[in-house]
């Protein structure tokens, strides 16, 4: 059986795609944790670590096991990070810093088979149950079940919001507010007027076309503020953040504990 994206069931349902961001502890048992929690998806982030490709592969075996998506950010290397990631077993691949619609038919390019895309067919994959799926079926469930999101982290990417959306293949647009608020000369001032009329543009511009969009928050009554304004990706916290709230809390915890 060809398993089905459940991020794209939920944004096809009009759902929130609830994400857990794994930037630090590329251990399938965590995200096998993260899946039973009931997310819906990982954010594995491969843009600002050290990680390489290869631990999309055995993360991607925790989120089959446990039903949730694996959405992999890339480093723009070219045509064969897309490739490569959705065959070592990610259902979304996310794109940082796109800033035009030539640049995300570049991408639609790399992540779609034809006729949509241009993407290389190996065929041999995660993603086609290691050649176990007929080619043919495998290629329209591939271009039907793969989602693909492009990050809206510059003041040019606003501008043409609305042409980035119009691109057949683009599934999300997320905004990344720190890139954003940086590029708006506004840095991490994530409610100055500037950045909400950005976010407007964005939500105007999906809901235009018929796709999505998603974006980080700090807490869930901004998460719900997005969600009031059409988002439908949100992340509600990661491994990295979870980390340093875990070990201060404790050190702050046994900071009583002296000699008496």
């Amino acid at each position: 059986f060809m398993v089905n994206s459940r991020v794209l069931q939920k944004l096809r349902s009009g759902e929130v795609v609830r994400t857990a961001g794994v930037s630090r502890v590329m251990e399938p048992w965590l995200t096998e944790v993260i899946g039973f929690l009931g997310y819906d998806q990982i954010w594995m982030d491969l843009e600002h670590r050290s990680f390489g490709e290869d631990v999309i592969a055995p993360l991607s075996l925790a989120c089959r096991a446990t039903g949730i998506d694996l959405m992999a950010r890339i480093r723009k290397s070219g045509y064969d990070s897309p490739m490569r990631a959705l065959e070592f077993g990610a259902n979304g691949i996310m794109v940082p810093h796109i800033k035009s619609a030539a640049e995300a038919r570049d991408w639609v390019n790399w992540c779609r088979f034809p006729p949509l895309g241009k993407r290389g067919l190996d065929g041999a994959g995660a993603d086609s149950r290691y050649a176990l799926d007929p080619v043919l079926p495998y290629l329209e469930h591939a271009n039907k079940e793969t989602f693909l999101v492009l990050q809206i982290e510059d003041r040019e990417a606003v501008e043409c919001a609305d042409e980035i959306a119009a691109v057949p293949g683009v599934d999300v647009l997320f905004i990344g507010p720190g890139d954003l608020s940086l590029s708006y000369g506004v840095p991490m001032q994530f409610q100055h007027p500037d950045l909400l009329r950005a976010r407007d543009v964005v939500a105007n511009a999906v809901a235009k076309h018929g796709i999505w969009w998603g974006t980080t928050t700090a807490n869930a009554a901004l998460a719900q503020e997005a969600v009031d304004h059409g988002c439908r990706m949100i992340t509600c916290g990661g491994d990295h953040g979870a980390l340093l709230q875990g070990f201060r809390h404790s050190l702050e915890e046994f900071s009583s504990v002296k000699v008496r």
